[in-house]
């Protein structure tokens, strides 16, 4: 079968084109932007790339099924194709269970945050075991070549996202996996592009609950009122739960240290504990780790071999990632973008270091630019010594003065970064978006600086 990927460079849509080739299908794709690291993987690959989109590359390809994906609309010159011309298209979450998943045993990894990290995380730990799980993760992983592989067992780890399937499928994608297993990490308001309010959101997750079987498990932080509200909808499956905090859970990490270095595991039902001593920070991923941990426990594996996993998890690009250290500054990339990911994020880095914590923010996504989180920005940087925020000129409120400088031109905001920054430094880099090239300047000036 000839499959054409539209957005092919997307980390969802990337991760399902590295699936199809192993599938033995003919792959190729196009997009607007063709950049590392996501190219890079697909030209290991061996998958064909096309820039832009245009109609030539489809009709060359002369594909059986084009995958549309959800950055496209009404109004593109292929789509608009697609459809006067009556050609096969589906979607990439439909066409992910349909050929490739709808016989596996599929482990959901769904939440606000945390879905990269988590599925990851779950992915190694299986595969520390020896089970060979199959994954589709949306990152550049650090302990596997690719972002998304099939497996040879009958287990399917895959970061269920709740955004929006399609121009034709306003469903979450999630819907379209069909878990067996379903992790819930936490429940914000975020995507405000395509969700009202945090309701909207409340609903797209019972709709992935419903699909659970009976003999199947949904797992989730131990009394999160939102996760509550909507499993009180209706949950016909295992519940279990987790906590950093409360030894009513089933899961629960105790003895964590200050900046989550370390921390001990221990199971409520088998009493039994184990220490933990890994390479993350911070207690967002101490609660990844335990949701981890839940799931893993109900699939056999022992929680010694749980913890040997977490000790040589390296983690995910652009989550906490050190991109240099000179002159005793060390820069880092962290895709935090929402206000509770930044403040647990920052929390970890204050709570590693003795020195300053400088961060830079980027205001890109959609749910930021429309100003709705600007009430809890003051808390969510409260850990930083220092702020800087940049914006590509589209915000539709004030950034108030207080929180920090704002700037829309990079090279204005690199110059202030580097007047302010001095050694003993940690300046954490937050963003969901590109930052106009602001990371690569400011790696490259430290790296010319004596």
């Amino acid at each position: 079968m000839r499959v054409y990927i539209l957005g092919v460079c997307g980390t969802f849509m990337g991760s399902l084109a590295v699936l199809a080739k192993e599938m033995g299908y003919l792959v190729a794709g196009c997009d607007e932007n063709i950049y590392p690291p996501m190219s890079t993987q697909l030209n290991n690959a061996g998958i064909q790339l096309d820039q832009g989109y245009e109609t030539s590359h489809v009709e060359a390809f002369a594909p059986d099924v084009v995958i549309v994906g959800n950055a496209l609309s009404r109004g593109n010159a292929v789509v608009e194709m697609l459809l006067n011309e009556n050609r096969v298209y589906t979607s990439g979450p439909e066409f992910l269970h349909d050929y490739i998943i709808k016989d596996k045993r599929v482990i959901a990894v769904s939440g606000t945050h945390g879905k990269t990290t988590t599925s990851a995380m779950l992915a190694w730990v299986l595969e520390t075991a020896g089970l060979n799980p199959g994954f589709l993760v949306g990152g550049v992983l650090h302990n596997f070549p690719f972002s998304a592989r099939l497996g040879e067992g009958e287990l399917f780890v895959i970061e269920a996202d709740e955004y929006d399937t399609a121009f034709f499928d306003k469903r979450s994608k999630f819907v379209h996996y069909k878990p067996s297993t379903l992790i819930i990490n936490n429940i914000e308001f975020d995507h405000a592009d395509i969700f009202n309010n945090l309701e909207d959101i409340k609903r797209q997750f019972h709709h992935v609950v419903r699909l659970v079987p009976s003999k199947g498990q949904v797992i989730y932080p131990y009394n999160d009122a939102e996760i509550l509200s909507v499993l009180a909808k209706g949950c016909w499956s295992t519940q279990a739960t987790f906590s950093t905090d409360d030894n009513s859970a089933d899961m629960v990490a105790n003895h964590v240290a200050s900046n989550g270095s370390q921390f001990t595991l221990f199971n409520q039902t088998s009493g039994e504990s184990v220490k933990v001593d890994w390479q993350l920070i911070g207690e967002h991923n101490v609660k990844n780790a335990l949701a981890v941990t839940s799931a893993a426990q109900s699939l056999g594996v022992s929680l010694s071999t749980v913890a040997k996993a977490l000790e040589s998890f390296q983690g995910v690009k652009r989550r906490m990632e050190k991109l240099i250290e000179k002159g005793g500054i060390a820069v880092f990339d962290d895709f935090a973008h929402h206000p509770s990911a930044i403040k647990t994020s920052l929390h970890g880095v204050k709570a590693s270091h003795t020195g300053r914590v400088i961060t830079v923010v980027e205001l890109a996504s959609n749910t930021m630019k429309q100003g709705l989180h600007k009430s809890a920005l003051k808390e969510a940087v409260a850990s930083a010594d220092n702020c800087f925020f940049y914006t590509r000129g589209d915000l539709s409120w004030a950034l108030p003065e207080e929180l920090g400088d704002c700037f829309n031109d990079v090279d204005a905001l690199l110059n202030s970064v580097l007047n302010a920054i001095q050694s003993g430094d940690q300046v954490v880099l937050m963003s969901n978006g590109s930052f106009g090239g602001f990371r690569e300047k400011l790696t490259e000036a430290l790296l010319e600086r004596d």
